[in-house]
């Protein structure tokens, strides 16, 4: 893994990205292979772990249930062409379980809250709710260099 001075302009530039990002694009895949992208809201704590809100009944949510290895993109498209720099993350995915979703869904509601939305709590994600707290566990994030090679924040 490169030395920290090495991963300091590459996570610093993640971070602007993430901390600036309301969205992210998730790619999934169904049990056959087929592949879908979406993009969702969505919060992340520690680079590690990125949560989204859905509906279990989604096509991605549908295929998280099926194959849980998921890719992530979190970009901002308003920059010029040349300027744009993307997190790359991939990782595995589930709907968050029950006796870790106050934790998880507060991680959520923080930024939920600090961007002028709603208030989420567990019940908005549980028991008849129409919704689910999703979360990715990162095994690998990364940023692309000037000749796009992969570059670990990891």
């Amino acid at each position: 893994m490169p030395t920290d001075d090495v991963n300091a302009a590459p996570l610093e530039a993640a971070r602007r990205v993430i901390d600036a990002a309301s969205y992210l694009t998730i790619a999934t895949a169904d049990a056959s292979g087929r592949p879908w992208a979406t993009p969702v809201w969505f919060a992340e704590r520690d680079l590690r772990e990125f949560f989204w809100v859905s509906r279990p009944e989604t096509r991605h949510s549908q295929n998280l249930a099926e194959r849980s290895e998921v890719a992530l993109a979190v970009f901002d498209s308003t920059v010029a062409v040349g300027e744009a720099i993307a997190v790359y993350v991939e990782g595995v995915a589930a709907e968050v379980p029950d006796e870790e979703l106050e934790a998880a869904i507060a991680v959520y509601d923080a930024k939920s809250v600090a961007r002028g939305l709603q208030r989420w709590t567990a019940d908005d994600v549980s028991g008849s709710a129409p919704f689910r707290l999703f979360r990715t566990t990162a095994s690998q994030v990364y940023v692309l260099d000037e000749r796009e090679r992969r570059v670990p924040l990891l």
